[in-house]
This record gives C-alpha cells, structure tokens and sequence, in this order.
C-alpha cells in the first residue's frame, strides 16, 4: 500500500493540554510518522504520513484529541 501524507489544522483549547504529545504517541500507534507543532494563532498543525486508513484514524482521533483539549474546528488537506 503506498504511503500518502495529510496536514491537519487544528483550533479550540489544543496548547498547552498535551495535544502535540498525545498526537505522536497515537501516531506511533498507528505505525504514522507524525509531526505537531503549536502555531502563533493558537492552533496546532499536524503533518502524517503513513497508511490510508491509519491516516484517517488519525484524523478521527483529532476532532476530539486528548481528554483536556477541546477542539472546535478541524481541517484537513491531502499533501502530495
């Protein structure tokens, strides 16, 4: 299966909750290479790579994040 990437953006209470760090542990989990980092605007961004259907656990995963964030917008783009 070929690997394809996805960047999320994600907005609400998701810095300073843990969410980068729960983000590469689930990524780890689901065997994705995962990148998080906080943005200026408060939001965080996440870059993955990995399998299709990991990918879109993930992504499933992310509209609600670890127990303390609260997460109120979620985009979500295929990178090439």
């Amino acid at each position: 299966m070929a690997e394809v990437y996805r960047r999320w953006s994600i907005s609400g209470r998701v810095q300073g909750v843990g969410f980068r760090a729960a983000t590469h542990e689930r990524g780890r989990a689901l065997g994705l290479a995962v990148k998080a980092r906080n943005l200026d605007d408060g939001s965080v961004e996440v870059v993955a790579r990995g399998a299709e259907d990991a990918l879109d656990a993930l992504g499933d995963w992310l509209r609600t994040g670890p127990s303390f964030a609260r997460v109120e917008k979620l985009h979500c783009e295929a990178l090439s």
